[in-house]
């Protein structure tokens, strides 16, 4: 059957649109709206990605969410903090504050719950996740163990017809960009930054990921050009 893509329009959900595109089908990929300063930006690559494989595409709009909490990923009072690629090491104490400093209340919990009415009410029984094995040594909802769970919960809320899965579960962001180009995934529309502006920052954790990927995949040079 079919599935419902969790899309925010960065590298992680690109790859697992096109993979889940080419594996299964997909019915309908989602974008949620919840404040978060990088919406614009968020939503168009979103929007291209689903135009270029000729999919469905949806937003989905949680403002309360950014009420709730201090991220900076959703208040410019709270600082986004620069992270360099060399700070991403797994005992980083830059990786690890980043990470706290734009922590969203239950943000994924609440994406694949509302993914699973999605998918329900069409008969879809797949939900799609860009997670990744790098990101879950600081964010538990990129983790295994959060799809087991995930999936364990849906069995009851959703008749058990439902369950969540990522193709780049056990993948690095390295690994994601070689499979990416691999399957000609849409990653020249790729936007990751935090921050939302006209470029990417290359500050944030997010932009120090993207770009130590890229530099270890060779794909640097590539992705600036494809950006222009």
């Amino acid at each position: 059957m079919a599935a419902i893509v969790l899309l925010s329009g960065g590298l992680d959900s690109a790859v697992n649109l096109k993979q889940a595109a080419d594996d299964r089908g997909v019915v309908l990929a989602l974008t949620f709206l919840y404040g978060q300063r990088a919406a614009p930006r968020e939503q168009a690559a979103a929007a291209a990605m689903c135009q270029v494989l000729g999919l469905p595409h949806r937003l989905v709009e949680l403002p309360w969410l950014a009420e709730l909490g201090a991220s900076g990923l959703t208040s410019r009072a709270v600082e986004v903090p620069t992270v360099t690629p060399d700070d991403l090491s797994a005992d980083a104490v830059a990786g690890g504050a980043a990470a706290e400093a734009v922590w969203v209340p239950n943000r994924n919990g609440l994406f694949v719950n509302i993914a699973a009415s999605f998918a329900e009410s069409v008969d879809a029984d797949t939900i799609v996740a860009g997670f990744n094995a790098e990101e879950a040594a600081t964010f538990p909802d990129n983790s295994a163990d959060f799809v087991c769970a995930a999936t364990r919960a849906l069995e009851f809320s959703t008749r058990g017809r439902v369950h969540l899965t990522s193709h780049t579960q056990h993948l690095d962001k390295t690994e994601i960009v070689r499979l990416g180009r691999r399957i000609e995934a849409p990653l020249c529309h790729v936007w990751s930054c935090y921050r939302g502006g006209e470029e990417h920052c290359w500050r944030c954790e997010s932009c120090a990921r993207l770009r130590r990927a890229l530099t270890a995949a060779g794909e640097w040079e590539w992705f600036l050009r494809a950006h222009r």
